[in-house]
């Protein structure tokens, strides 16, 4: 009898902590049209590269996004809810910050950021 008790709460515990993880790590979308940037620097030795991650964070899709990386542009004609995309700077960009815009009024500036550097790993 203690075994099932035993049991019963273990499975309990999991089934609880299996549907936390599943809300954390699966954010439900709350707006229509929402957008993500992530833009990062990472400075190496002689030189430095960048990228910027686009996420539609959105119910709907984006379209016409347009991303300015400070007079230089590239576009992307739609972006699914959930899909992302990874674009690299045109060479000679100032890598201080990016503006995204797309349809409904969307637009997101966001500077650079630059990944914390950990000894012994490739960039240190």
């Amino acid at each position: 009898m203690r075994r099932i008790f035993l049991f019963s709460a273990i499975g309990g515990g999991v089934a609880v902590v299996t549907v936390f993880l599943l809300f954390s790590v699966f954010a439900v979308a709350t707006q229509d049209y929402a957008i993500n940037v992530d833009p990062i620097k990472d400075n190496q030795y002689l030189f430095s590269t960048g990228r910027v991650m686009i996420t539609n964070t959105g119910k709907l899709p984006l379209t016409n996004i347009v991303v300015n990386y400070g007079g230089k542009l590239d576009k992307l004609a739609s972006l699914s809810p959930g899909e992302n995309a990874m674009l690299s700077p045109p060479e000679n960009s100032t890598l201080k910050s990016v503006t995204v815009t797309a349809d409904h009024g969307l637009s997101v500036t966001k500077d650079y950021r630059t990944p914390l550097k950990i000894p012994g790993m490739m960039g240190s």
